[in-house]
């Protein structure tokens, strides 16, 4: 294994000298994937487990803003920007999985993520010396954007999924959908907000 490790390293130091330019993208997007697939499976675990540590009484709350009714494939539900329709089972019942218990945990599981995503980003796949405070306050406003975006979007097939799958496949489509297109956008905003070696004379100084 070592002599494996050492001839890879001893090839991409030679890649690296060639192209530095693009050996640091192939180094950041490399590590960027690994953590944000990290976070991704973290954030997994908390939408599936956490929803029922809530209570049935949370996943029957409606908590919804703002409410429009749509039909999408004979499926009748409430989209809204912020929340989560109640679900319910073919009695009737309330069951597990939507509400304010989901979205409690969607939010609550989407901001530890970051919480963990943010140093190892910073730190080590971009390398970056910027104000971490300044770039805190930027990567918290991306967040809120890039959740908005999701939450809208997951609200519109969300409800047709129940219909069709079971929680534990609709969460993991949640995760990964969700993941992905946060990665995508992610990423530029990084690369802006974690520039490279010392700080900027335009950022705040601590």
């Amino acid at each position: 294994m070592k002599k494996i490790y050492d001839s890879w390293l001893g090839r991409y130091k030679q890649f690296e000298e060639q192209h530095p330019k693009l050996s640091k993208w192939v180094y950041q997007i490399f590590y960027f994937f690994v953590f944000s697939m990290g976070v991704t499976i973290f954030q997994y675990l908390v939408f599936t487990f956490m929803p029922g540590m809530l209570g049935i009484g949370l996943a029957g709350t409606e908590f919804m803003w703002p409410k429009k009714d749509l039909s999408i494939l004979g499926v009748d539900f409430t989209w809204s920007l912020l929340g989560y329709n109640v679900l319910r089972d073919a009695s009737g019942a309330v069951v597990i999985g939507g509400g304010l218990g989901y979205f409690i945990s969607y939010e609550v599981g989407s901001f530890l993520a970051q919480c963990i995503n943010f140093p190892l980003q910073r730190n080590i796949t971009f390398k970056s010396h910027g104000n971490p405070a300044y770039q805190a306050m930027w990567y918290f406003i991306a967040w809120i954007v890039i959740s908005l975006i999701c939450n809208g979007f997951n609200n519109l097939w969300m409800p047709i999924a129940y219909s069709y799958m079971p929680p534990a496949v609709y969460n993991l489509l949640v995760t990964f959908i969700t993941g992905g297109v946060s990665m995508v956008i992610f990423f530029f905003v990084f690369k802006i907000i974690f520039p490279e070696g010392t700080p900027q004379e335009s950022e705040p100084t601590e």
